[in-house]
C-alpha cells in the first residue's frame, strides 16, 4: 500500500512540472515580434508567429508590435525662406525594423514617439526654410513632403526605426495673419478685374469703331456701285430713246406725249390753267398731234382734258 506522502509528493512533482513547462514556453502573434531578455540583456529575437522557448525563471519575453504605427505631431509654426510664418500639421508613419536596436535606444513605443516627435519638427524646419511660402502651399508640397521623410527615415535608422510616410496635413499662415493676406489677396485681384474689364471696354471701342468705318466704307461703295449702274441705266435708256427717235419721231412724239398725260394726270383733283388749243394737249385733237379745223375752238381742250380748267382772262 503506498504511502500519502508519496502521493502528495507525486503532485506536487507533477505540479512544478506543469509550472516549469508554462513558464519556458511563449507565443509570438502575426502582428509583432519578441526580444527575450535574461537579466536585462537580450538574448534572443523571435521574428515568426507561432510557439517559442526561453528559459524560465529568468528570460523574459519584450512584445514589439511589427505593424505600422502612427506619428501625430502638433503643429508647429515654421519661417519660410521669405521670412513667411507658417503653421505646420504634419503626421508620419512608421514601424520597428530592428527589435534589438530599438530596444537598446528607446524601450517602448512611448519614447520612441518623443524622439521622433522632435526629429520630424526639425526635419520640417530645414526643409521647409530653405523654400518659399508659395513652394510649400501650392507648388513642391509633394517633393518637400519627400526630402522630409528621407531626413527622418536616416535620423531614424539608429533606433532601428523605418519611417513610411510622411505628410503635411495643412500648411497655412497665423491666424492673425490670414486676414491681412486675405484682404491684399481680394484687393489684388480687384485690381486686376478692373484692368480686364478697361483692356475688354478698350478692345470693344475698337471693335466699334472698325465696325462702324467698314459700314462707311460698305455704303461708299454701294452708294458709288448705285450711282453707276443708275448711269448706266440712264445712257441705255436714252440711247433706246435716241433709236426710237430715229426709227420713228413721230411715234416717239406720241409715246412721251402719252407718258407725260399718265404722270402729270394722275389723283383726282388735278387742275391746269392752259390755253384750249395749248401744245401740251395737241394729241388730244387727233393721232397726229394736230387739232382739226372743223374743231370749235377749246373744244378740244375741254373734250378730251374735262379736269383742265380754261384759262383765267388776263387783266
Amino acid at each position: 500500500m503506498k504511502s500519502p506522502v508519496t502521493g502528495i509528493i507525486v503532485l506536487l512533482l507533477v505540479l512544478i512540472a506543469i509550472i516549469v513547462g508554462y513558464s519556458s514556453l511563449f507565443t509570438v502573434q502575426q502582428t509583432e515580434q519578441a526580444l527575450v531578455v535574461r537579466f536585462g540583456r537580450p538574448v534572443d529575437i523571435a521574428t515568426e508567429p507561432g510557439l517559442h522557448f526561453k528559459v524560465p525563471f529568468t528570460d523574459t519575453v519584450i512584445p514589439i508590435d511589427r505593424r505600422i504605427l502612427d506619428l501625430e505631431n502638433p503643429s508647429q509654426e515654421v519661417i519660410a525662406s521669405d521670412q513667411k510664418r507658417l503653421v505646420v500639421d504634419a503626421f508620419a508613419r512608421y514601424r520597428i525594423k530592428d527589435a534589438l536596436k530599438f530596444y537598446q535606444s528607446v524601450g517602448s513605443i512611448q519614447a520612441a514617439n518623443i524622439q521622433l516627435t522632435t526629429l520630424l519638427n526639425a526635419a520640417l524646419r530645414r526643409v521647409l526654410g530653405e523654400v518659399t511660402f508659395i513652394q510649400v502651399v501650392r507648388d513642391e508640397r509633394e517633393a518637400l513632403m519627400g526630402r522630409i521623410r528621407d531626413q527622418l527615415d536616416r535620423e531614424a535608422d539608429g533606433y532601428g526605426i523605418q519611417v513610411v510616410d510622411v505628410r503635411i496635413r495643412r500648411a497655412d499662415l497665423p491666424e492673425q495673419n490670414s486676414q491681412a493676406v486675405y484682404e491684399r489677396m481680394k484687393t489684388e485681384r480687384a485690381r486686376e478685374a478692373a484692368e480686364f474689364r478697361a483692356q475688354g471696354a478698350q478692345k470693344a471701342q475698337e471693335i466699334r469703331a472698325n465696325a462702324d468705318r467698314e459700314a462707311q466704307i460698305i455704303r461708299a461703295e454701294a452708294r458709288s456701285q448705285a450711282e453707276k449702274t443708275r448711269g448706266e441705266g440712264d445712257a441705255e435708256r436714252n440711247r433706246l430713246f435716241a433709236e426710237a427717235y430715229g426709227k420713228d419721231p413721230d411715234f416717239f412724239a406720241f409715246y412721251r406725249s402719252m407718258t407725260a398725260y399718265e404722270i402729270g394726270l394722275k389723283g383726282t383733283d388735278t387742275r391746269f390753267l392752259l390755253t384750249p388749243d395749248s401744245d401740251f394737249f395737241r394729241f388730244f385733237g387727233g393721232p397726229s398731234g394736230k387739232a382739226a379745223s372743223t374743231t370749235p375752238q377749246g373744244t378740244t381742250g375741254e373734250a378730251s382734258a374735262p379736269q383742265a380748267a380754261p384759262a383765267s382772262p388776263r387783266p
